[in-house]
């Protein structure tokens, strides 16, 4: 990413979520570096509204086109561009910048970022579902369109960090860590009795509801060992788990020589979003810096995968290939739903993805999709699965 002229202008795709908030901070710290040029939201109009008064980009846009005219009477006299809808919202993604934060979360994420892509925009990646589900289609685009893209998951960035491009082929394995959640030590009873309250208290982070659920299944680090073989050419058996509940080794490179590189940190996005928004440079942000000596211990075990079925799902997934992972995100959506919504118990979450994956699987959809279209369908027909299997699990469940 080459050195811009003046401040560094950010696109910011997913503007009020927690990625997107902690950009804002760093960025609000350091305005003769960096300059907010474009900020997107889904629905959250107060929150869009603030943030663009703040940082008065060149525009603000939601994707809920019904909340235009409501967007431009709040920024009406700032000289912000307001702006709603779909392809509003694609507009901006591709519209020229140093770099896009890509962190709209779940399938909607998909196209906009795939926008900057093909605009040859480097990319700060967080959204998962572009690996996810369209992880060989995005990279192809990515490298036909000479778009650079950065890990901003804090596992993922730890990775690339440690990953010594030149000596790829001397890479034996890469290793994600895991809080374990809040049921690391609870029985698969004490799980199956779990509230979504329970569920939503993650141990170091604080997340959006469906990577909070998905960290206490462990099927978001099952969607990071998808991200993690795409982003850095390893194959799934090469990658692997480990439960670390302290959270600071974030990710470890493990090369042929013994050497075992590890990148650690305090448990806070801002250092790896930091990093993405500095590099290839280094800069700074106002994190706790680690004192091993008082630390003291760091521990790590195997991750339990008879109590913890989702990890093993993903595994599976990565390992069919084509439109599987796919299938995975989307039933995986549709599952955590219902289990905020108290329709099914917390164990049924993986419950109903495996399900929608075994009748995916009959149904010819693990096919590799051709295009963002195929990938589009194949979402589609893997919700209506899940719906379809979901009120068998609910009657169980009440």
């Amino acid at each position: 990413m080459p050195a811009a002229a003046g401040p560094r202008r950010i696109t910011l795709l997913g503007a009020t979520g927690s990625i997107g908030r902690s950009t804002l901070d760093l960025v609000g710290r350091e305005p003769e570096r960096f300059r907010i040029e474009s900020m997107v939201a889904g629905r959250d109009l107060a929150g869009l509204v603030a943030a663009a008064r703040s940082f008065r980009p060149a525009r603000a846009v939601l994707a809920d086109p019904s909340l235009h005219g409501a967007l431009k009477d709040a920024l009406a006299g700032t000289g912000i561009e307001a702006a709603a809808g779909p392809n509003a919202v694609l507009e901006a993604a591709a519209a020229p910048a140093d770099l896009v934060v890509a962190a709209i979360v779940g399938a909607a994420g998909l196209g906009p970022t795939l926008a900057a892509v093909h605009a040859g925009l480097p990319i700060a990646l967080a959204t998962k579902e572009c690996l996810v589900a369209a992880g060989r289609l995005f990279m192809a685009a990515a490298a036909r369109h000479k778009a650079r893209v950065l890990p901003l998951d804090s596992e993922h960035n730890a990775i690339f960090q440690g990953f010594e491009a030149g000596n790829a082929a001397a890479v034996e394995r890469i290793v994600l860590t895991a809080s374990g959640g809040p049921f690391r030590t609870a029985t698969v009873a004490e799980m199956a009795r779990a509230t979504p309250e329970q569920a939503l208290k993650h141990p170091n982070y604080a997340m959006g509801s469906r990577i909070t659920i998905d960290s206490a299944t462990l099927l978001n680090k099952g969607l990071e060992v998808i991200e993690a073989h795409h982003l850095f050419g390893i194959p799934g058996d090469r990658i692997d788990v480990l439960v670390h509940p302290q959270q600071l080794v974030h990710g470890m490179v493990a090369y042929g020589d013994g050497s075992l590189v590890a990148g650690l940190a305090a448990p806070d996005m801002r250092t790896p979003i930091a990093h993405c928004l500095n590099w290839p440079d280094r800069g700074r942000a106002p994190t706790r810096r680690l004192d091993l000596g008082e630390i003291g211990t760091l521990t790590f075990e195997k991750p339990d995968l008879v109590r913890f079925p989702a990890l093993g799902l993903a595994y599976r997934a990565l390992a069919a290939g084509g439109g599987a992972s796919a299938v995975l995100n989307a039933a995986d959506e549709i599952a955590v739903a219902a289990f905020l919504d108290r329709r099914i118990g917390f164990l049924d979450i993986a419950r109903l993805v495996e399900a929608t994956l075994d009748r995916a699987s009959a149904a010819g959809l693990f096919a590799e999709p051709a295009d963002l279209d195929a990938v589009a369908m194949v979402d589609a027909q893997a919700r209506r699965l899940a719906d379809e299997i979901l009120p068998h699990l609910a009657a169980k469940t009440g």
